[in-house]
């Protein structure tokens, strides 16, 4: 495999749109999640654009009308990370979110897709990136929130 030279600046990851039926609803849950609100603005085409962030992301999301002609729900497998998702789980029960119980996988690595090779529980080891939970917004796009203690070298974590 060649190695390639590494980009010359930065280039930040800034933006995921989700596709959603009903944008009023979908501000409802995102604010129920405690994310930030950071905009809410429409013109008079019907084009409308509300971003919310996840609490010290440096990602934010985007829906509203007239974003994406992707199917509401479709969006799978969004990742969120947390240094202990049993509190997340948790929390967003006490906030009314509907969550999976806390799973890992059963080989030991990153989940699958679906419910396959699922098991009850956080990883018993509690190994780092190995344990998970999932929930859905209101028009099914799916967020997975996965635990990490420790940081493989070079990502930032604060």
């Amino acid at each position: 495999m060649a190695a390639y030279e590494p980009f010359p600046f930065p280039l930040t990851f800034e933006i995921v749109v989700i596709p959603v039926a009903d944008p009023d609803r979908s501000k409802d849950f995102y604010s129920r999640l405690g994310w930030r609100l950071d905009a809410d603005f429409a013109n008079d085409k019907g084009f409308r654009v509300i971003q919310f962030t996840p609490p010290q992301s440096a990602c934010s999301v985007h829906f509203g009308d007239k974003m994406t002609e992707a199917a509401p729900g479709s969006v799978r497998g969004l990742h969120l990370v947390a240094r202990d998702v049993v509190a997340v789980r948790d929390e967003l029960r006490r906030r009314g979110i509907e969550t999976s119980e806390v799973f890992h996988d059963a080989d030991g690595l990153f989940h699958h897709g679906g419910n396959h090779n699922r098991v009850d529980g956080p990883n018993p080891e509690r190994k780092t990136y190995s344990s998970f939970l999932s929930f859905n917004d209101p028009d099914g796009n799916e967020w997975v929130v996965q635990e990490i203690t420790d940081r493989l070298p070079g990502r930032l974590w604060d």
